[in-house]
Formats: C-alpha cells, structure tokens, sequence
C-alpha cells in the first residue's frame, strides 16, 4: 500500500495540465463538465489517499490494535514513518474537511444574504431590478431562480441587447452552473493544483451561456455586443456587494475572447481549434483518462491492501 497510496496525490500534476488543454479545444458545455468531472474525481482520490494513510498509521498504535485485535508484527511496514506520515495525513484530511463545510455554508450563507436583497424588490417573472446606478447583472439560484440587474445596467444596454444578457442569465440558471464552480471549489480544498481548473471552466461556463442566449435571441452579433457592452458598463470594483461568490455575470471572465467566439461563425464557435489535431486531441484525452484511472485504482489497490493487510493481523490475533 505505501507507494499505490501516494499516487492519488501526486497525479494532479499530469491530469490537470492535461484537462486544461483538453477542455481549450472542447465545446463549452463538453469542456464545463470535463473540468468539473476531473476535479471532483481527483479530490475523491486525494481523500482517499489521506484518509488511507491516517488508517494505516493509526492501527499501528498499540492501543488502536489493541481494540481491533490485531497482531503489531504482521501488519509490516515501519511505525516510525508510518505513524507520522498518519499524523500529517489526519491532520490535512481535517484541514480539508472543515474547508469544504466552511466553504458549503459561506455557499449558502451569501445566497441567503443575496435573496433577502433582491426579496425587498418585486421580481417581475424572473427578472428582479436593483435600484442601483452601478450597471451590473448576474444570475441569482434558489427557487425559483432569479435574473438580478440593475437600472444602470438596463439604462446601459437597448432593448434588444437586454434580452440577449436576460437569455445569458437565464442559460445560467438552468444549466445550474453555480453547481458547477461549488463542486470545483470544494474540490481545490482537497488539493491546491485543481484550483487552476476555476479560471478555464468559469470562461467554459461563460461560453456555455453565450452560445445559448445567441441561439435564444437568433443573432450572435447582438449577443455579442450584449457581452460587450455590458462588460464595459460595469465596475468591477463596484460589482453588487451582495452577489454570492459562487454566481456568474455576463460581464465576467475574458470578455474579448468571448466576444470573438460569438462573432465567429457558429460551426467554428461549437468546434474550437486545436493545434495538435484530432490525433493530438485523443492523446491528451488518453492521457487524462490514464490519470484518472489509474489514480482511482491505486486508491482502490491501496485499500485493498490495508484490508487484507488486516485481516491477516486479526487472523494471527486470534490464534
């Protein structure tokens, strides 16, 4: 188990790069859920491979054998690495555990926070108006969900522009996207390189909301400047100051390049270019699924190791 137990760990080196690439060269709604698939995978693994190392460890100690009735000589290994390599590996799984409750409830928390703002204003359908000056909008979950913009965003945009950021948000809402960018947080707890997929699957989310609303409203170039104007309008720095982390706005994200995919034409939107070729895209594919596989395997193998590791130190014990 010592070294099959270590490559979940260590396989985020490979399978992220490679995801990242991967997803560049994907649709957005494939690349959105090869991202998020990825991370999530990953950080079941890095669990799984803390979680093991603690067990290890921990049964080594007399008075944990003790209560499990098994044999210290025949469950190998060495304690004077073993049981620190648990510590370290109890008090990371910890450290994980409480980031992910703590980020889950300050989840939840800004949504609350969120909702008893736009509350105080009545929606129209889905569409709730803030009345701030400063232009921005973003898609606000919950149920029933809601499209939040402010009257400096409507003053900003005309009419037809307006509905196209109106059908963005709402593309947001029903592909339930904040779900997506939770589970990637929660999974970059887990292990500091899967924080890198946050950026690409934010843009690929983006992506994924900006094909939809142009096939909405029937025109990518009005889409386009929709995006464009919008992002020009608003402040960051002024952004709502109840928007909850979690949300996304038509304003983020690398607008330019969102711009450019729209005004491409459609075929060439829904098929980016890759400059490895077809060949180089399977490749990378094979490569990414080797790392995922093969990370949750040795998870796999590592535990049924230490299982049978203690069944024969029981089996001894009880001689």
């Amino acid at each position: 188990m010592i070294f099959a137990v270590w490559i979940p760990l260590l396989m985020p080196l490979l399978a992220v790069p490679a995801a990242r690439r991967l997803a560049r060269s994907l649709p957005p709604r494939a690349a959105a859920w090869l991202l998020t698939g990825c991370a999530a995978a990953l950080a079941a693994c890095t669990a799984a491979a803390l979680g093991l190392l603690t067990a290890a460890g921990a049964l080594r100690l007399p008075p944990v054998a003790a209560l499990g009735d098994l044999s210290l000589p025949l469950l190998g290994g060495d304690p004077v690495v073993s049981v620190p390599a648990a510590g370290v590996a109890a008090a990371l799984l910890t450290a994980c555990a409480l980031a992910v409750v703590h980020r889950t409830l300050r989840h939840h928390t800004e949504l609350r926070t969120a909702r008893r703002t736009t509350d105080a204003h009545p929606p129209s359908g889905d569409l709730c108006v803030l009345p701030d000056s400063a232009p921005d909008a973003y898609a606000l979950p919950g149920r029933p969900g809601r499209v939040v913009v402010t009257a400096g965003m409507l003053r900003a945009l005309p009419p037809d522009e307006r509905e196209a950021l109106f059908a963005h948000e709402r593309a947001h809402l029903a592909g339930r996207h904040h779900l997506f960018l939770l589970t990637v947080a929660l999974a970059a707890v887990c292990h500091p390189l899967l924080r890198s997929l946050r950026a690409p699957l934010a843009y690929a989310l983006e992506r994924w909301a900006d094909e939809a609303a142009a096939s909405r409203v029937g025109d990518r170039r009005v889409t386009a400047r929709a995006i464009g104007r919008a992002a020009l309008a608003a402040r960051p720095a002024a952004a709502a100051a109840h928007r909850p982390g979690t949300v996304l706005a038509a304003t983020a994200g690398p607008v330019p390049r969102r711009v450019a995919a729209l005004l491409a034409p459609e075929r060439a939107a829904d098929h980016p270019p890759v400059r490895a070729g077809l060949h180089g895209r399977r490749l990378i594919a094979a490569a990414l699924l080797a790392c995922v596989t093969f990370s949750a395997a040795a998870a796999l193998d590592a535990a049924a190791d230490l299982h049978e590791t203690v069944e024969v130190a029981q089996g001894e014990a009880a001689r």
